[in-house]
């Protein structure tokens, strides 16, 4: 019996030792550079509410996640999805580049949804994330978002 349990601990030591460069590429993977910004934010559109109450969640404006932001649009009730392609380090915050957008289906089949992109600079597939704070953000530069941008907390 004593045997047994001699191997099947060194079963165990031998699979935990071929896992081990596997756990430890995961500990020295950098976190991407827009970890920050993970979540939800209200404002941009018009000045942000309370971030701090439940109602903040079901009202974001931008959602920012690892391989796509999401931002609300005024003329559909769904979230406009852009795919990240780039994520660059600025002085003072971000800046996203995004994949070109499609045409959208239906009537405007050979045409891009005006409101796809931040209306920054002119260019939909950009974005520039200035960082004012540990809780507010804003977009310099794009017109369809003149206010700060405030994150989405839970209280408690």
């Amino acid at each position: 019996m004593r045997r047994r349990t001699l191997l099947t601990g060194s079963a165990l030591a031998a699979t935990g030792l071929l896992a081990l460069p596997a756990i430890q590429a995961d500990a020295q993977r950098a976190a991407p550079p827009h970890e920050w910004i993970f979540g939800s934010w209200i404002g941009g559109q018009f000045p942000p509410g309370d971030g701090a109450s439940q109602e903040c969640f079901g009202a974001a404006t931008v959602i920012f996640t690892r391989d796509v932001v999401l931002r609300a649009s005024a003329l559909d009730v769904a979230y406009r999805q852009r795919v990240i392609e780039t994520v660059a380090l600025i002085p003072d915050g971000l800046e996203f580049r995004f994949a070109p957008a499609g045409p959208a289906g239906g009537v405007l089949s050979s045409r891009v949804p005006p409101d796809i992109g931040f209306s920054c600079d002119g260019n939909p597939n950009l974005l520039r994330v200035q960082r004012r704070g540990p809780n507010e953000i804003a977009f310099p530069g794009c017109i369809e978002f003149p206010s700060i941008l405030r994150r989405c907390t839970t209280t408690g």
